[in-house]
């Protein structure tokens, strides 16, 4: 899978970690589940990241976000707008600054919208083309609202 970080293709050095599966990996993402039933061992890893499924309720997290550089919003299907309102909310009411990347599906219409809701990074499907992906940030030249990116 490619990945783009702020409006760049680059090297997606992170690896999601399934529940119950060993932590191999230097740079490992885990589930909202695996987090809380691991959160001692788990806080002591230096790249952490958080998987977050849209019906997760954000204040649930609010006191870990510092442990975690990467939060990861999966969006299970392009028509579940969730990661939208909690990219925006992780940015503006909880001040997380550390990576915040969509996953899952979504589509190259969305990608301009989640980056101004402050989404930094995004997997892409195979089928996306990186830099049209990319071109897709800048489509529209005139803001309505206020970005949090």
């Amino acid at each position: 899978m490619q990945l783009i970080k702020d409006k760049q293709v680059t090297q997606d050095n992170w690896a999601y970690i399934v529940d119950e599966t060993p932590l191999k990996a230097d740079y490992i993402i885990v589930s909202l589940v695996r987090w809380q039933q691991e959160r001692e061992q788990l806080s002591k890893v230096k790249h952490l990241g958080l998987r977050l499924e849209s019906d997760v309720e954000l204040d649930e997290i609010a006191s870990d976000l510092s442990h975690f550089q990467l939060i990861e919003l999966y969006i299970p299907v392009f028509t579940d707008g969730r990661a939208f309102t909690h990219a925006r909310l992780l940015r503006s009411r909880y001040g997380y600054t550390g990576d915040i990347r969509a996953s899952g599906d979504f589509m190259r219409d969305q990608v301009f919208y989640l980056n101004r809701v402050g989404v930094s990074s995004f997997e892409l499907n195979d089928q996306d083309n990186a830099q049209q992906v990319i071109q897709s940030m800048s489509d529209f030249s005139v803001d309505s609202q206020e970005s949090v990116a």
